[in-house]
């Protein structure tokens, strides 16, 4: 379904979809006639291009709709307007848990409306997933009955290509819907005061798998995430120490990724934690800076030895200027703190080129690998080390 006030603009989408063998393809210049297609045919719409600016009612509001419905297609937001506007409807669209394929200019270059399609996946309405929701009980009695298992991403030094650690990624193993990932069931757990029950055995098993894997020798450090929720009991230092003394690996395998998901409960608290864990010689790491409720004041008092920036500002920051930006002023920023950067969601080359050339230390992402058991990450190994000298040339 394309939406474009401009009848010239229809034709040429119309072509371009046609060309690259889609011949469904249906126009409408009018906003309110295109959301009552939408409404009249539920499932049956694979794709919607959206042009922004229309009279009447705009692309925005189209996108309000689009959520109500629960539109379940993906979506290409166009318009003639300026980047950030663009980019911003973008980032709206997805917060409203849209498919958005992309967000592009006209007019739209067939090779990138082709790579658009073919990331997308298009060819059936309604082939995205939208995640089951679960109740309390069930996650109450899903950590009781130890369904959670670890997984792990990689992380490695963008200077040499070495592999450094890994960030540890939690997965309820559910016995009926299989593998459930955390955007299903961490703010359930949040919400009813659980996050402690999920973080203390998560960390005991990223400890136990990282003496496996010095046992192989591997020394990989392992980051595992805890929110503010966990830095409200005055004990949660003792308890990590205690872990990793029980493990048998040194302190500097463990690294503590601190997610703000929301405010601090109580300040004067998590201050109290955070440096009795630098006090044992416990790494901290500030996670997805600048999004959530991380702060400068957050860097200036809290002693953190990493910081990571977020996704978001990485992938793509090649030919987005607002992005390159962000990034190159944290990363500034970091290296006059003392701290370790780490880029997450590195996702193609141009990521991993561009930050290369921006001469920083540490990067993660699917470029590099996507989360996996541990017991794979050995023979994931080895097939890096063939990638490694095409990315780091000696």
């Amino acid at each position: 379904l394309l939406i474009d006030d401009e009848p010239f603009t229809l034709r040429l989408l119309t072509h371009q979809l046609k060309g690259l063998g889609h011949e469904d393809v249906t126009g409408c210049e009018d906003a309110r006639e295109a959301l009552a297609r939408v409404e009249g045919a539920p499932g049956t719409i694979d794709l919607i291009l959206l042009d922004l600016q229309m009279p009447g009612s705009d692309g925005i509001e189209f996108i309000r709709h689009l959520a109500r419905l629960h539109f379940s297609g993906g979506v290409i937001l166009i318009s003639g307007e300026d980047e950030r506007i663009l980019q911003t409807a973008h980032r709206l669209a997805e917060a409203h848990q849209l498919r958005v394929l992309g967000a592009v200019h006209m007019p739209v270059p067939p090779e990138r409306l082709r790579t658009l399609l073919a990331a997308g996946g298009t060819g059936s309405a309604g082939a995205h997933r939208v995640a089951k929701r679960y109740t309390f009980d069930e996650l109450r009695e899903a950590v009781a009955g130890n369904q959670f298992i670890n997984w792990y991403q990689p992380k490695v030094s963008l200077r040499t290509g070495a592999v450094v650690g890994v960030e540890t990624l939690v997965r309820w193993q559910h016995p009926v819907d299989g593998l459930v990932f955390p955007d299903a069931f961490i703010a359930l757990a949040e919400d009813g005061g659980m996050v402690d029950a999920l973080t203390r055995p998560t960390l005991q098993r990223a400890l136990a798998q990282a003496r496996a894997w010095r046992d192989r020798g591997m020394a990989l450090h392992v980051g595992v995430n805890v929110s503010m929720d966990d830095l409200a009991d005055l004990d949660f230092p003792d308890f990590v120490a205690g872990a990793v003394a029980a493990a048998g690996v040194p302190v500097e395998s463990l690294l503590l990724e601190v997610t703000e998901s929301r405010l601090m409960k109580n300040a004067l608290a998590s201050l109290d934690i955070l440096t009795r864990l630098r006090l044992k010689h416990i790494d901290l790491s500030i996670d997805a800076f600048g999004t959530g409720h991380s702060s400068l004041a957050q860097l200036r008092d809290i002693p953190f030895d990493e910081l990571k920036i977020a996704r978001g500002f990485i992938h793509g920051a090649s030919h987005n200027p607002s992005n390159r930006a962000i990034v190159e002023a944290s990363l500034g920023m970091a290296h006059h703190l003392g701290m370790q950067t780490v880029a997450e969601g590195v996702e193609d080359l141009e990521d991993w080129e561009l930050l290369r050339t921006l001469g920083r230390d540490f990067a993660q992402g699917y470029f590099i690998a996507r989360p996996m058991p541990g017991e794979a990450i050995p023979d994931w190994m080895r097939g890096w080390e063939t990638r490694r000298p095409e990315l780091v040339p000696l």
